[in-house]
C-alpha cells in the first residue's frame, strides 16, 4: 500500500488546521518565536486564575518548567468553566458491559466532582499534594474521582484494574498514598469480576501509608469490610455539599503520577504537571480529532493507561466535548458491539488500538456494513504502529473510504500526541505516523544529533522541551535523567530520547520502527521486530503475530514467530493443513520485503497471543517460552492467563 490518501475537504471545512499551508504556517511560527507561540495558545486556551511570569524556564535542564508563576485548576478547566455555556450538554456518556447506560451533563458532572472532592477532604482528610491511588473499572466514578483529586490539588495515581495485588502494592508504596479508591468489582463479558479483594491482598503488608479505602458499589458482589479502614462511596457521597472551591494550583504543581514498567526494575512513576499537560491535551483534541461543538467522541482505552487519562477524561472535557466511557470489551456479546454503539450514539471520532482493529477484523470482517456508521469523520489508532492490512480494512470497511485515519504516535511520558496526521490537512500514507505536530521538535537523529539519512533507522527524539512532557520520575530524579536524557544529544546538549527507532522518507514522513531495545541480533545484523512482524502480516491468512529472538548456535540469535491464523471455513481447512508450506509462503514474503537475513528459523501457530486487557502483547513471556525458561512474569493481568500454558505446550511439542 504505497498510495497517499487525501483528506475529504467537505468534512473538514472548519477545522482549526484546515490545510497543509496552515500547518506549515504554525510550524514556522514556532520556529520563529517558540516561547511566544506557546504563550499565545496558553493565553487562548487556559482559564488562568493568575497570569504566569515566564513561559519556559530552562535553568535546571532537563527539569524544565512551563508557565511559572501562573495559577489555575485542571478540574475548573475541564468542568467549571463550561457551566456558563454547556451546563446541559452531555459531558460523559457511559455504557456498561451489560448494556446499562448513564449520561452526565456538565452540570451533573460538576455536582458529582464537587461532592466527591468534599468527601475526600472531609471524610478522609485528603489535602493538596497528598497522593490518592485509584484502582477502578471503567465507570463514571473513576473519572469523577480523577477530577475530584484535581479540584482539591491531590495527586492521583491510577492503577489499571487488571493489575495484580503485587503490582498495586508496589505503586501504593512508591507513591506513599493515603487513600485508595476502588470498587467492589465490575462486569466483563457478561460476568462480574472482583477488585476489592485485590486491594485487600495488596494492603496486607507494607502499605501502612494507606489510612482509608473508599469503595464504589458496582456489581453488588459480597466483599470483606475492614472496620475503620473501608468506607462506602455510595453512602458517604449522599451527605456531601455540591459546592467546592477549586484549589489554586501553580502551573508546575503535579497533576498525576502514572506508573510504567520496564523489563526489569521497579515501576517508574511518571510525573505530569498541571498547566502544560492540560494545555496540550486540549490542543491535540482540537487539532488531531477535529472535535466540534456537537460531536460525540469515543476512545476505547482504559483510564489505567495514559490514553485514558488524556483522551477519555482530560482532553475531551477540557475541549468541552462529549466523551464516551465503555466498561466492556469490543467483541462482547459479538463483534458488532462497537459498530452498534457508533450507530446508537452517532459517534464522530473513534479512537482505538491496532490490536483491537485486527481482532474486530478477524472476528467480524463484514460487521461494519450492518450498521449506519455515516456519523464517523475521524478514525484514530494508538499504542503501536498499525499494519497496512488492518489500516486498509479500517479505512474501507469502518470509514467507508471517507474518514481520515490519524495514526497517532506518543507515549506516557509525552502526555499527548507528538507525531500524527491532521485529519483536515495531512495527506496520509497508511501505517505511517506522518509529521510532528506544530510545536513538537520531533526528529530522527543519530546519537550525536546528526540527522539520520533518508530511509535508514535512527533514534526518535524530541529536541526541544514542550509543555506536556514528563517532569520527573517520582522520587527518582537520577533515573529520570538516565532514562530519558542519557542517550542522545544535539548541539552537545542531552535531548529527550523516546526509546523508539524511526525512519524518515524523502518527503519528510516519519515511520516508527519499534523499540530500539526490542531487536534481534541475527549474525550481527540488528532486526527490528516490528519490521519483521509487518512483513508476516502481509500474508492473507495471518491475523496477528509476535516475533522474538531465539538462541542460535551459529547466528547468535534466530527469529521465532508466534502466529495466529485467521478463521478459515471448514471447506478450506486443507489450505492450512501443511504448516511447512505455510512457513515457506511466509518466509517468501519476508525475503521479498526485508531480505533473507530476516527469515524465520521457526514458527508456532497458536490460537492467540498473551495480551493484557488493554491489548498489549506480553513479548517477555513469549521470549521465556521459546528459551525454555520458567515463566516469572505476572500473568494475572492477561486477558486469558490460560493461553500461556497452551502456547508452551505447542512450542514444546514443536521443538
Amino acid at each position: 500500500m504505497n498510495n497517499i490518501f487525501y483528506p475529504n475537504e467537505e468534512q473538514f471545512q472548519n477545522s482549526p488546521i484546515p490545510n497543509m499551508e496552515t500547518y506549515r504556517g504554525l510550524v514556522s511560527d514556532f520556529e520563529k518565536d517558540y516561547e511566544g507561540t506557546w504563550a499565545k495558545f496558553a493565553d487562548e486556551k487556559i482559564d488562568w486564575f493568575k497570569p504566569y511570569d515566564k513561559v519556559l524556564d530552562e535553568s535546571n535542564a532537563p527539569f524544565y518548567k512551563w508557565f511559572s508563576g501562573g495559577e489555575m485548576n485542571v478540574a475548573h478547566q475541564c468542568v467549571d468553566r463550561h457551566l456558563a455555556t454547556k451546563k446541559n450538554k452531555a459531558a460523559i456518556i457511559f455504557e456498561g458491559d451489560n448494556g446499562d447506560q448513564q449520561v452526565l451533563t456538565y452540570r451533573e458532572l460538576a455536582y458529582e466532582v464537587n461532592k466527591t472532592a468534599n468527601m475526600f477532604k472531609n471524610e478522609f482528610g485528603i489535602q493538596k499534594g497528598d497522593r490518592v491511588v485509584i484502582y477502578m473499572p471503567m465507570i463514571p466514578e473513576a473519572a469523577v474521582s480523577m477530577l475530584a483529586c484535581a479540584k482539591i490539588g491531590a495527586i492521583h495515581s491510577i492503577v489499571f484494574g487488571g493489575f495484580s495485588a503485587e503490582a498495586l502494592r508496589d505503586r501504593i508504596i512508591d507513591a506513599e498514598a493515603k487513600l485508595v479508591v476502588t470498587s467492589d468489582g465490575a462486569y466483563r463479558k457478561g460476568k462480574p469480576y472482583m477488585l476489592k479483594p485485590v486491594v485487600d491482598k495488596a494492603l496486607e503488608s507494607g502499605c501502612e501509608c494507606v489510612k482509608k479505602v473508599c469503595i464504589v458499589e458496582r456489581n453488588g458482589e459480597d466483599i470483606t469490610w475492614v472496620a475503620g479502614r473501608d468506607y462506602a462511596y455510595n453512602e458517604l457521597i449522599k451527605s456531601q455539599s455540591p459546592k467546592c472551591d477549586a484549589e489554586l494550583m501553580e502551573s508546575e504543581d503535579p497533576l498525576f503520577l502514572l506508573y510504567t514498567s520496564g523489563s526489569t526494575g521497579k515501576p517508574k512513576g511518571v510525573q505530569h504537571s498541571s498547566a502544560g499537560y492540560i494545555l496540550w491535551a486540549q490542543m491535540t483534541m482540537e487539532w488531531v480529532f477535529d472535535v466540534k461543538e456537537n460531536d460525540t467522541y469515543w476512545c476505547t482505552a482504559d483510564i489505567g493507561w495514559i490514553t485514558g487519562h488524556t483522551y477519555i477524561v482530560y482532553g475531551p472535557l477540557a475541549a468541552g466535548a462529549t466523551t464516551v466511557m465503555f466498561e466492556g470489551v469490543p467483541t462482547f456479546p459479538d463483534a458488532g458491539r462497537c459498530w452498534k454503539m457508533v450507530e446508537e450514539y452517532q459517534i464522530n471520532q473513534f479512537y482505538t488500538a491496532p490490536t483491537a482493529i485486527r481482532l474486530l477484523h478477524k472476528m467480524g470482517e463484514d460487521e461494519p456494513s450492518k450498521y449506519d456508521l455515516s456519523s464517523l469523520r475521524v478514525l484514530g489508532t494508538v499504542g503501536e504502529p498499525i499494519d497496512p492490512p488492518a489500516w486498509k480494512w479500517y479505512y474501507e470497511q469502518v470509514g467507508n473510504s471517507n474518514c481520515s485515519i490519524v495514526d497517532t504516535y506518543w507515549q506516557t511520558e509525552t502526555g499527548g500526541h507528538v507525531v500524527s496526521p491532521l485529519p483536515a490537512a495531512t495527506p496520509i500514507k497508511p501505517a505511517c505516523a506522518t509529521f510532528p505536530l506544530p510545536g513538537i521538535s520531533a526528529e530522527v537523529i543519530e546519537e550525536d544529533g546528526t540527522p539520520t539519512p533518508v530511509g535508514e533507522k535512527g533514534f526518535m527524539c524530541i529536541t526541544k522541551p514542550w509543555p506536556s512532557m514528563i517532569r520527573n520520575i517520582w522520587n527518582d530524579s537520577e533515573r529520570f535523567k538516565k532514562s530519558y536524557f542519557g542517550d542522545c544529544k544535539k548541539d552537545g546538549q542531552p535531548v529527550y530520547f523516546s526509546g523508539d527507532g524511526a525512519m524518515i522518507d524523502e518527503e519528510g514522513y516519519i515511520t516508527i520502527t519499534g523499540r530500539t531495545d526490542d531487536v534481534i541480533n541475527v549474525s550481527g545484523h540488528r532486526m527490528g521486530t516490528a519490521e519483521v512482524e509487518a512483513a508476516i502480516k502481509k500474508h492473507d491468512n495471518v491475523a496477528s503475530v509476535a516475533v522474538v529472538g531465539k538462541p542460535h548456535e551459529i547466528k547468535g540469535e534466530g527469529i521465532f514467530a508466534y502466529i495466529v491464523l485467521k478463521s478459515v471455513p471448514m471447506e478450506h481447512k486443507d489450505e492450512i493443513a501443511d504448516e511447512l508450506e505455510l512457513m515457506k509462503e511466509i518466509n517468501g514474503i519476508i525475503k521479498a520485503e526485508i531480505g533473507a537475513i530476516a527469515l524465520c528459523d521457526a514458527m508456532a501457530f497458536v490460537p492467540d497471543l498473551p495480551k493484557t486487557r488493554s491489548g498489549k502483547i506480553m513479548r517477555r513471556i513469549l521470549r521465556s517460552i521459546v528459551k525454555g525458561e520458567a515463566i516469572t512474569q505476572d500473568t494475572s493481568t492477561l486477558e486469558d492467563p490460560s493461553i500461556v500454558g497452551t502456547i508452551e505446550s505447542i512450542v514444546n511439542n514443536d521443538v
